[in-house]
């Protein structure tokens, strides 16, 4: 199965499917949507139907403090019923276990993110809201509900795996757990309604970090970790003895574990010789690898995606390629898609199904696009009596007006040396000649920075006039074997000169004028830094916040300094970023902590005071260099949040700051 690139993602080609979008140029001077548009809470956060597709769950805060679990029932004058409401914490994280029972876990989003991401501990409750109970304890937090404890409850170190999905007729009452105390994942049975729970039959060949298991819940395949190397395993069908497929150091497995089918089948992505793009393969005992044929190939990127089962039967792939893509293999999906895609054009429309296909089917769809977030649909093949088949359920984001968004077009380059580079480009639509542009610079770095959709940052920016232009640099995964590899030990190097090239490559295309500031979290915070010290002509301004800025911090560490990157250090660091011995002079001459008298450009510059993943040590000590070179940047530090601004008035604020912050150096003559 080859899936291929969406046409109109192209530039000039997405807006033509965009034109009932297009900015009317009356409304050019309009004041911009405000931050709480795009930086405040959601109106649908999760939505997902029941079994028998009967009934719909969502969560949402519409008309409460916190986010609260809500059940549709899709029947004749079905009711909504608050099924689970706290003023204390918020649902997330909701599955069906059957059509009368939900799991789910509560989180305090009103806490910063370096408090409220602790363990959130997981409830039950039936879909009437009745009989509530806590199957696992939450930490950094009380639920304050009555009747919903009891000793039977876990400790906060499960989590939920998956949840089975039964033979037909069949009720299925039980979860999946595992206990990940002491960083070894141990599978566990729960029964949801009584909390009893009983012992996993299989048991993991080795200190496990993964298991995969089929719908039924059957551990087939599992990762473990022994001195500092990665080991795949297989339970193929009929067999008792795990089959060992590879032991290897982290960065050299030949393959990667994806799914198991119900059939015993062990599916697994890879690059096949000839090619650099990662495929999906069924694994060969035979030949002890991947097959040579692939199922599926999504060319220019690597495969990431699910296969979509109904029972035993394969009804189709879903994808990512520049945007989520599903390709039905079932003949009466395949129109369905058809007749949904034709009803919302110029949109993405996910469909997730209850008897996929048949007479009777029912179907949430969420239909979306870059200008955006989405909408939500019921459809019933046989609606009741007096009803359409089609029911609006609600939008994701109210707040947001389309016509005021932006389109996203994905654009292919030549870097300096030669190699293709994706480059994002979000511009306001009806936009004339070269406008002031935000370089806008992922995190990961080692990760996919961009897909076709509605993002609240590059929309941000381009309501205020900006072209928004984000490179999918070397290093950046998702585009291929070469792509990634490409970007080992290149920070500051091939990496920022990809970040230039890619502002550069704008303002030759008249889409970006010579006014540029570069922005970016994290990583993107690093080639922040590294953009106003390495090519200081081009910005005149440049953000940066949880931001990596002490090259030698982050791959050695401190006894003094508290963070989350040892094993990394050990297993992947000195290969992806530098050896602190080994690759001493390349990582202090691309450290921006030692290149603060280059910065000439004004800089904003946040943190969080409780990140572990890139220490505020690292803001402060730039803030210092900084200061003692008399480029003093403006700093803020937020109390108790993390890697990222949750808190609602912190995303806020920050946002405020950015927007104030630009629009003095990017706005004026």
């Amino acid at each position: 199965m080859i899936f291929k690139r969406r046409a109109g993602r192209a530039a000039g080609t997405t807006a033509g499917l965009m034109a009932g979008l297009l900015l009317l140029a009356g409304l050019s001077h309009a004041a911009p949507p405000p931050a709480e548009v795009f930086f405040g809470d959601a109106d649908i956060v999760e939505a997902a139907l029941s079994p028998s597709g009967r009934q719909l769950a969502f969560t949402s805060a519409k008309g409460a403090s916190r986010v609260g679990l809500l059940v549709l029932d899709l029947a004749p004058g079905g009711k909504l019923t608050r099924a689970s409401q706290s003023t204390s914490a918020d649902v997330t994280q909701v599955r069906w276990v059957n059509d009368e029972r939900l799991v789910f876990s509560m989180t305090d989003m009103a806490e910063a993110s370096g408090r409220h991401d602790r363990a959130p501990g997981l409830l039950a409750v039936n879909a009437d809201g009745s009989k509530m109970r806590m199957l696992v304890r939450r930490t950094g937090g009380f639920v304050l509900m009555k009747d919903i404890y009891d000793d039977r409850v876990l400790d906060w170190h499960h989590r939920v795996l998956m949840v089975p999905k039964p033979a037909a007729g069949e009720t299925n009452e039980d979860v999946l757990l595992v206990d990940f105390k002491g960083n070894v994942e141990t599978p566990v049975w729960l029964n949801a309604r009584t909390g009893l729970t009983r012992g996993y039959a299989v048991r993991a060949p080795g200190q496990n970090i993964q298991w995969l298991t089929d719908d039924r819940g059957e551990a087939r395949a599992t990762l473990t970790f022994s001195e500092d190397r990665v080991q795949a395993h297989w339970l193929p069908p009929g067999q008792t003895q795990w089959r060992q497929l590879f032991d290897t150091p982290v960065l050299e497995q030949p393959f990667e574990l994806d799914s198991v089918g119900n059939d015993g089948a062990l599916y697994v992505r890879h690059v096949p010789k000839g090619s650099s793009h990662r495929v999906l393969a069924r694994y060969d005992a035979e030949t002890k690898g991947p097959a040579e044929t692939a199922l599926v190939r999504t060319p220019g990127f690597d495969y990431s995606g699910e296969l979509i089962k109904q029972g035993d039967t394969l009804l189709g792939v879903r994808a990512l390629a520049d945007s989520d893509t599903t390709v039905w293999l079932d003949e009466r999906m395949k129109k369905f898609q058809a007749q949904v895609d034709r009803l919302m054009p110029g949109r993405l429309n996910r469909v997730d199904c209850r008897r996929c296909g048949q007479a009777d089917m029912v179907a949430l769809v969420h239909s979306y696009s870059d200008h955006e977030p989405g909408k939500l649909w019921i459809y019933q093949a046989q609606p009741p009596a007096g009803e359409q088949r089609w029911r609006a359920i609600g939008r994701v984001r109210e707040a947001v007006n389309p016509e005021q968004m932006s389109g996203l077009d994905l654009q292919t380059i030549k870097a300096r040396d030669g190699r293709e580079l994706p480059v994002w480009v979000t511009r306001p639509d009806g936009a004339k000649g070269p406008l002031p542009a935000v370089v806008l610079v992922h995190g990961g770095p080692y990760v996919r920075g961009v897909v076709w959709r509605w993002e609240p940052w590059a929309q941000f920016f381009a309501s205020r006039g900006y072209v928004v232009i984000e490179p999918e640099f070397r290093g950046s995964r998702g585009y291929g074997d070469e792509h990634f590899r490409a970007g080992w030990k290149q920070w500051g190097q091939a990496m920022q000169d990809d970040v230039t090239d890619a502002l550069r490559w704008a303002q030759a295309q008249g889409l970006a004028s010579d006014q540029a500031c570069i922005v970016g979290a994290s990583y993107g915070g690093y080639a922040a830094l590294m953009g106003l010290a390495k090519d200081p002509e081009l910005y005149r301004c440049g953000v940066a916040w949880v931001a990596v800025a002490d090259l030698e911090l982050l791959v050695q560490g401190s006894w003094w300094i508290t963070d989350d990157a040892a094993l990394s250090r050990r297993l992947t660091t000195p290969e992806l970023v530098g050896d602190p011995k080994r690759d001493a002079a390349m990582l202090a001459a691309n450290s921006p902590v030692k290149l603060a008298a280059r910065m000439k450009a004004p800089l904003l510059l946040a943190h969080g005071e409780e990140d572990q993943r890139v220490p505020v040590a690292h803001g402060r000590r730039m803030r210092d260099a900084l200061a003692a070179v008399g480029q003093p940047p403006e700093w803020v530090s937020y109390a108790g949040e993390a890697h990222g601004f949750t808190k609602p008035e912190n995303r806020l604020d920050f946002a405020r700051r950015v927007d104030t912050f630009l629009a003095r150096h990017l706005k004026q003559p």
